[in-house]
């Protein structure tokens, strides 16, 4: 089953004339974890904002679990497929609602209505899959830029979306906060059976999707595995995109006469091929 569906859709921005989104179409399998790259400008996060319905399509559809977000646009179902897509943005700063976590946690819980005793169990789960209950009674503020970006998780996961859409949410980060974010959204993604959808401009976050898409001046350029990607050097220097670090190390090994092999996309594989090679030596 899909849990995301393109169909031709078009955006236009108002007051402009050039559509940012032209009759895209493609889909994301519920449970998946899906990459969205392309340089900016390319329709990335217009296209985050069309699954969440924070935006419609002025032509085509966009399908969210079922949902079609124009037809829904007048009702109820608006709000359900807003609930069902949560969103973590670029810089967690725009999401802190609160100045301490558990309160900030707990504003999308409240806003909606829930009952006391459901609220106690969506904090106690936002607050462990994310790794964050000893910031519990923390100020966000004190946080670094990776334990707030987790803590902004958490508030979306409280309202226990199916989807959850990562809008550039590592590029403010370092390294270690780029890794402690996606490690729980991997986590989540395994144990829970969420969709994800990362929208990135980092090569390395597309090396273990299961599915990897890419834009270009507001088309899909490709959909395929991350590994169908990498070996298409051709259509990543058109769409203004690198091979992961690894990758990229791989290549000029090759080219040099050590005969690592194609395919290698991540650091473990890379290491891993090395020692053979050491070995066999």
């Amino acid at each position: 089953m899909n849990a995301i569906e393109f169909t031709n859709a078009t955006y236009r921005y108002p007051g402009d004339d050039a559509p940012v989104l032209n009759s895209l179409s493609f889909s994301i399998r519920q449970g998946s974890f899906s990459v969205v790259l392309g340089r900016n400008g390319s329709g990335k996060s217009t296209a985050a904002k069309l699954i969440n319905a924070l935006i419609l399509p002025n032509e085509g559809n966009v399908v969210v679990l079922g949902k079609d977000t124009v037809r829904a646009a007048d009702g109820d179902l608006l709000f359900e497929i807003r609930k069902s897509a949560g969103m973590v943005f670029q810089n967690p700063d725009n999401q802190q609602i609160a100045s301490i976590v558990e309160d900030d946690v707990v504003f999308g819980p409240e806003n909606v209505g829930m009952p006391r005793e459901e609220i106690a169990e969506r904090i106690a789960f936002a607050l462990e899959a994310t790794g964050t209950e000893q910031f519990r009674h923390a100020q966000v503020s004190r946080l670094s830029g990776g334990q707030k970006q987790r803590v902004a998780i958490a508030g979306v996961l409280a309202l226990r979306p199916e989807i959850v859409i990562l809008d550039e949410s590592t590029s403010m980060l370092d390294p270690k906060g780029r890794r402690e974010v996606l490690d729980v959204i991997r986590k989540l993604q395994k144990e829970h059976g969420i969709t994800v959808i990362d929208i990135t401009h980092y090569m390395d976050e597309a090396t273990d999707a299961d599915e990897a898409f890419v834009l270009r001046n507001g088309e899909l350029a490709f959909a395929g595995t991350p590994k169908e990607l990498f070996a298409r050097t051709d259509l990543l220097r058109a769409c203004g995109l690198e091979l992961p670090r690894a990758a990229e190390l791989a290549k000029k090994l090759n080219e040099n006469g050590v005969p690592v092999g194609d395919g290698i996309l991540t650091t473990e594989e890379l290491t891993e091929k090395l020692c053979e090679l050491l070995q066999t030596d």
